[in-house]
């Protein structure tokens, strides 16, 4: 880990393992997905010690703390010292996924089985036959 040299914040993403590649992390700035501090930055913006970071991966967003410098990718758990998320972000994260679980659930109880299924073209076939009298 480096505290002396300035680190882009593609790299730095990317060391920290929130992008697979630079080039997923780039366009990831570029598309309004990462802020720096709150504003739109630019892949080569240096990334400094404390500044806060709000990221969306999919249908999460994250909102992390920058504790550590790199423009090397380490192991899982080096990276994992990069950052800290914060505690609002896990908050909001873990609702939202709690929130997600809970309609995928309602979606599911929502399709018919079998039985439901054989019951509707049954009642079908009758409100069609009924209309042709």
């Amino acid at each position: 880990m480096s505290t002396f040299e300035p680190v882009r914040l593609d790299k730095w993403l990317w060391a920290a393992r929130f992008y697979k590649t630079r080039t997923l992390a780039q366009e990831a700035i570029d598309g309004g997905k990462v802020r720096y501090e709150g504003e739109r930055a630019k892949p080569a913006k240096s990334v400094a010690l404390n500044a806060t970071i709000r990221l969306r991966q999919g249908y999460e967003e994250l909102e992390v703390v920058v504790k550590g410098l790199s423009d090397k990718r380490g192991a899982a758990p080096v990276a994992r010292l990069l950052y800290e998320e914060t505690e609002a972000s896990r908050r909001e994260r873990e609702k939202a996924a709690e929130l997600r679980r809970i309609q995928s659930a309602s979606f599911e109880s929502v399709r018919p089985d079998k039985k439901q299924r054989r019951l509707l073209e049954k009642l079908k076939r009758t409100l069609i036959d009924s209309g042709h009298d």
